[in-house]
């Protein structure tokens, strides 16, 4: 029987420590926080998007960094896997649009309650509310943790699911990464994935709090479109955000010296020649008002304003006198609203942290060190980040799973 440290008790961790205990190894999982899963608890707005109901190939698809590195790791414990298990221990769960797998209560703390579950199924010993110092290896072999208080635990194995450093109240503060360093191994630049967007334009504090859904968007690097996306977003005191930007900012390697640009298509369903005709249909209708009167069966209250005053048009004219070029006008507005995008939101707001430990040297069939026997990696801490839509978590799950299954 080994001994087996887990550090971090998010879902990474969890899976890692409950799987290593049936495989027949004495398990102690290490949080530092007073509750497991306190990230967990916030995720989807405090519903939990725990994964998504498409085959392993759409998942790869779905993972923008170093997808190919969790082949073994998703096909070994697959999403059909993961929910299987939930709904075996207690968990109903439901799909919903974009094949979102959320719990059927709507309820984070239920995910947390179910996995709690299967920890206490699987006789894992588990440490609230207690830190670890550091890990000690000799000659290349992992001996030992040190706690905070100098109390020390012999083992065989430990898997490192500390998480990111997104969320730090929540506990992610990046230890991990100081741990695996410590042990050798290269730390990517850490950045943030899945985040609000800053722009250039004034206009957006006008703006803030307004969603929008059924829009589209498209991202440019300079001329090059290298996204679009269909869907829900909202404005910000100072940019922009929701589930079609989060997405959007994944596809954001490098903001300096780059020339991010978005535009935003406020009636898709529309093209240019039928939104004209709209326009002009509400014209008729609001004939013997003025221009900023006719426009709010298009568009929300708050955006009027906004789309008056790009448009150039006099609010204050007749909208019998708007003139068809002025009309065109207002058309390419409401189908190309441009923002100049300055940044990102901070890291500690992003759903999950880009970067961290190198795959490279992280064996992908057992998620094992190369450079250290029985260290082992799950999780966000690793250098890799999917899509929103509960891939993220998955990849925690799947990745904590081949970890615990192999140490």
């Amino acid at each position: 029987m080994k001994k087996v440290v887990v550090i971090g008790g998010g879902p990474a961790g969890i899976m890692a420590a409950c799987t290593a205990s049936n495989q027949g190894n004495d398990v102690i999982l290490i949080e530092k926080n007073r509750k497991l899963g306190r990230k967990l608890v916030i995720t989807g707005k405090g519903r939990c998007n725990i994964t998504n109901d498409c085959d392993v190939e759409e998942f790869i698809e779905n993972i923008p960094t170093n997808s190919k590195f969790l082949y073994s790791a998703l096909y070994t414990f697959t999403n059909y896997d993961l929910v299987q298990l939930l709904n075996d221990n207690g968990l109903d769960t439901k799909v919903e649009r974009g094949k979102r797998i959320f719990p059927t209560s709507d309820r984070a703390l239920d995910v947390v309650i179910c996995l709690e579950k299967l920890l206490k199924k699987a006789g894992v010993d588990v440490m609230l509310g207690t830190k670890v110092k550091r890990i000690i290896a000799e000659e290349n072999k992992i001996k030992k943790v040190v706690l905070d208080n100098s109390k020390t635990l012999e083992c065989d194995s430990i898997v490192v699911a500390t998480g990111g450093i997104s969320y730090p109240l929540t506990g992610s503060t990046g230890d991990g990464y100081k741990f695996a360093k410590e042990q050798g191994h290269t730390v990517v630049d850490l950045k943030p994935a899945l985040i609000g967007l800053e722009v250039e334009e004034a206009f957006v504090k006008n703006l803030e709090k307004l969603s929008l859904r059924n829009v589209a968007i498209s991202l440019f690097d300079g001329k090059k479109k290298i996204y679009d996306d269909f869907g829900e977003m909202e404005f910000t005191k100072s940019g922009v955000d929701g589930p079609i930007i989060k997405s959007a900012s994944s596809r954001m390697k490098k903001i300096e010296g780059l020339n991010y640009s978005l535009s935003i298509d406020l009636k898709p369903a529309l093209g240019e020649d039928k939104l004209d005709s709209r326009i002009q249909k509400d014209f008729k209708k609001y004939n013997n008002k003025n221009f900023d009167n006719s426009l709010n069966d298009l568009l929300p209250r708050k955006l009027i304003p906004v789309v008056i005053d790009l448009s150039g048009i006099d609010p204050h004219k007749p909208v019998h006198q708007v003139s068809r070029e002025e009309r065109k006008k207002l058309v390419s507005i409401v189908k190309n609203l441009r923002l100049t995008i300055m940044g990102t939101k901070p890291i500690e707001e992003a759903i999950v942290t880009s970067g961290g430990i190198k795959v490279t040297e992280i064996n992908s069939s057992t998620m094992e060190s190369k450079l250290v026997k029985g260290l082992f990696f799950a999780g966000e801490i690793i250098d890799v980040d999917g899509y929103t839509g509960g891939f993220n978590l998955q990849i925690a799950f799947s990745t904590g799973y081949l970890a615990g299954f192999n140490c």
